[in-house]
C-alpha cells in the first residue's frame, strides 16, 4: 500500500534536533526517526532492542507497526500477535491484528480480533461493519465472475507499480518507486525505496516519462510524482506532486509528546502542464492548492473535460479523503472546489478517481462495504448527484487494497493492487470483461440432396435449441443491413432462408419478426428504420412462399438493447452490433 504516501502524503522532514550535548538512548534514535516516518531505519533499531531479554511491549508494537507501515503483512501479523500476549498491550494493537489477518486472508482469525478490541472499545456498528467485511471476503470469492485479471509482468518491478493512465492508441503512463540507475540521493527514507516518478510504455519497453520544465526543477528532485491523467485531446496534463516550497515556509507540526523534534509536513499539490511542439510545457500550480493546509491529488476529467474530480482532505470534507469537484470557467479557469457528497464520500478515505469511457466514476474507498482494505466503486453521476456505489466484487476487488481503476469500453482497462502473488508492493494488472450474451438458435441449413456436404453454420453465442413454444424468442444471426438501408442483402437472405424451412416444417406457427438497432441515432430514426427492416424480412419471407397472415412484422428501434451501449456511451463497433439484431418471436404453435 505504499500509495498511501500519495493518497494522503504526510513526508516529515526534521528541523530540529535535540542539542549535540544531550546523548539519546537507543530508543529515543528509534522513536526519532518513527516520528519522522523513517519506517525503515526505525525498524532495525527496535529489532536490535527486541533480541534483549524481557524486550519491552513498546519495541514489540513499533516493530509490527513497521512492518504494517512497509506494507510486510507477514511479518506483521507475526509480531502484533506477540504484542497481544502482553497484558500491558495498547487496545489498539488487537485492531491492527485484526486488519492484517483480514488482509492475510485469515478470516475465521480476523473476525475474533474485531471482536477482541471492539468489545473493548463498545462500538456496535463499527463491529457490525467490520464482520460484515470479513463476510463479503468469504463469500464473494466463491462467486463465479465473468472478469478476468492478469498480473503485468512486464510493467511491474519489485516495488510499487500503479496508477495507469492511457496515453495514445496503444501506450499509458504510470507511477513507480524503482530506483533509476546512477542516480544520487534516490532513497525515500518512508520506505527505503525510491521516489514515486512517472513511466511511460508503449506496451514492451518502460521508461521514464520526461518532465524537465526550464525554471522550476520540481521533477528531478526527491519529491515524489504521479500519477498524472490527461485530458481527451492529450495537450493539458494533470501531475500530481509532492509540494516543493521552501521547508522553512511550511508551519511545524503538533510535537509528539515526549520529542523535541520540530517537524513538518510536504504535502500534494496538482501541477498542471500543457503540451506544446511535442514538449510538456508551461507548468502552473492549480489555483486551489494550499500545502500549508491540506493535500490535493490523483486527478481525472469528465469526457468533455469540464470537470475535474480529485481527492483532498480539505476543510468541509465528510472524513479523512473524499471526493471533491471544480466545473472549468468560460475562461479555462476553475470554479471553487465542491465536495462530491455523502452518497460516495464517507467518514474513511475515498481516493483514485477515474471517469471511465461509460461516463460512470470508478473509485476506491474503506469506509463503504466491500471486502477489506480499498476495494473499487462505480457510481453513475455528475458534480455531487451520485447513484449508490456498486462495489465491483471479487476479482478486482480483494483483502488487500485494490484502486486506480481505468476502462475506455468498460470491457478492458487496468487497475492497481497490492494482493497476495504480485511481483512487488503494488502491482499493475490487466482485467477483461466477458458480456453475458443472449442465447441464440442455430437454424439448420435448408435440405439439399447432398446434405452431408453443406457445411453447418458457424454459431459464435450458446446454441439453443430451436424454441417451437408459444412465446419463446430468438434471435437470427447475420441478418445484417447496409447502413441506413433496409434492403435484404445476399447474405441476409441466407440466413432467412433457414426460417422458411423452419416455417414449411411447422405450417401452423405464427412469429413476430422484430428488428432492432443500436443508439447512435435520433430514436424516432430508429425505430423508423427498425420498421423498415422488419417489414422488408416479412416481404422476403411471403415472396419464398410464406403466408403473410403468419408473420408480424415489429420494430423497436434502440428500446431493448441487450448492453450498457445507451446514449452517449461509449463503446466498441462488436457491442453495438449486438444490438443490431432480428429476433424472431413464436406468436402460436
Amino acid at each position: 500500500m505504499k500509495k498511501i504516501s500519495i493518497l494522503i502524503l504526510l513526508i516529515i522532514g526534521l528541523i530540529k534536533q535535540t542539542s549535540a550535548q544531550e546523548q539519546l538512548t537507543k530508543m529515543q534514535v528509534a522513536d526519532d526517526f518513527f516520528d519522522r516516518y523513517d519506517y525503515a531505519k526505525s525498524l532495525n533499531i527496535y529489532k536490535d532492542l527486541a533480541e534483549r531479554n524481557h524486550p519491552s511491549i513498546h519495541a514489540i508494537e513499533r516493530i509490527a507497526d513497521c512492518y504494517r507501515f512497509l506494507y510486510d503483512y507477514d511479518n506483521a501479523e507475526l509480531w502484533y500477535q506477540k504484542a497481544i500476549s502482553y497484558p500491558n498491550a495498547n487496545v489498539m494493537d488487537a485492531y491492527y491484528y485484526a486488519e492484517v489477518l483480514l488482509r492475510n486472508q485469515k478470516l475465521k482469525e480476523a473476525r475474533e480480533q474485531y471482536k477482541q478490541y471492539y468489545g473493548n472499545a463498545g462500538n456496535a456498528d463499527e463491529l457490525k461493519f467490520k464482520l460484515a467485511m470479513c463476510d463479503s471476503a468469504e463469500a464473494w470469492a466463491k462467486l463465479t465472475s465473468r472478469f478476468t485479471i492478469k498480473n503485468e509482468q512486464k510493467y511491474n518491478s519489485k516495488n510499487s507499480d500503479w496508477g495507469t493512465n492511457f496515453l495514445g492508441k496503444t501506450g499509458f503512463v504510470f507511477t513507480s518507486d524503482r530506483k533509476i540507475p546512477d542516480k544520487k540521493n534516490n532513497t525515500y527514507d518512508r520506505t527505503g525505496d525510491g521516489y514515486f516518478k512517472v513511466y511511460h510504455t508503449d506496451g514492451d519497453i518502460v521508461i521514464p516519462f520526461e518532465l524537465k520544465p526550464k525554471i522550476n526543477s520540481i521533477f528531478d528532485g526527491d519529491y515524489n510524482i504521479g500519477p498524472m491523467a490527461f485530458n481527451a485531446a492529450e495537450d493539458t496534463a494533470y501531475i500530481t506532486v509532492t509540494a516543493n516550497v521552501p521547508k522553512h515556509i511550511l508551519p511545524t507540526d503538533k510535537i509528539t509528546k515526549g520529542s523535541k523534534q520540530l517537524l513538518y509536513t510536504r504535502r500534494l499539490q496538482i501541477i498542471i502542464a500543457t503540451k506544446t511542439n511535442g514538449k510538456w510545457v508551461n507548468f502552473k500550480s492549480f489555483p486551489y492548492n494550499n500545502v500549508k493546509r491540506y493535500s490535493i491529488g490523483n486527478a481525472t476529467l469528465s469526457k468533455d473535460g469540464n470537470v475535474m474530480y480529485f481527492t483532498s482532505d480539505m476543510p468541509g470534507g465528510e472524513g479523512k479523503t473524499d471526493i471533491w469537484y471544480c466545473v472549468k470557467q468560460k475562461g479555462g479557469g476553475w470554479d471553487t472546489p465542491v465536495n462530491c457528497g455523502k452518497t460516495i464520500n464517507t467518514k474513511e478515505d475515498e481516493s483514485f478517481p477515474n471517469i471511465g469511457g461509460d461516463s460512470a466514476l470508478y473509485f476506491s474507498s474503506n469506509g463503504l462495504p466491500g471486502m477489506g482494505g480499498l476495494d473499487i466503486f462505480k457510481s453513475k453521476g455528475e458534480k455531487a448527484s451520485w447513484s449508490k456505489p456498486e462495489n465491483l466484487k471479487y476479482p478486482l476487488n480483494s483483502t488487500s487494497d485494490d484502486f486506480y481503476y481505468i476502462t475506455k469500453d468498460s470491457l478492458s482497462g487496468y487497475f492497481s493492487s497490492n494482493r497476495e502473488g504480485g511481483q512487488g508492493s503494488d502491482d499493475i494488472y490487466s482485467f477483461s470483461y466477458q458480456p453475458v450474451v443472449k442465447a441464440v438458435m442455430a437454424v439448420a441449413p435448408p435440405k439439399t440432396e447432398k446434405t452431408e456436404k453443406v457445411a453447418q453454420p458457424i454459431v459464435t453465442e450458446k446454441i439453443v435449441q430451436p424454441p417451437l413454444k408459444k412465446g419463446d424468442t430468438f434471435v437470427l444471426k447475420n441478418i445484417y443491413y447496409d447502413l441506413n438501408k433496409s434492403d435484404i442483402r445476399p447474405d441476409a437472405a441466407a440466413e432467412l432462408d433457414k426460417l422458411v424451412v423452419i416455417l414449411k416444417e411447422h405450417p401452423t406457427m405464427r412469429l413476430e419478426i422484430s428488428s432492432h438497432t443500436d443508439s447512435r441515432a435520433p430514436a424516432y430514426y430508429n425505430l423508423a428504420l427498425s420498421n423498415r427492416r422488419a417489414a422488408a424480412a416479412v416481404a422476403y419471407l411471403v415472396k419464398q412462399g410464406i403466408a403473410r397472415n403468419r408473420l408480424v412484422p415489429k420494430g423497436y428501434g434502440d428500446t431493448k438493447l441487450l448492453n450498457q451501449c445507451a446514449k452517449g456511451v461509449l463503446c466498441s463497433e462488436a457491442e453495438h452490433q449486438l444490438n443490431r439484431r432480428t429476433e424472431v418471436k413464436v406468436l402460436s404453435e
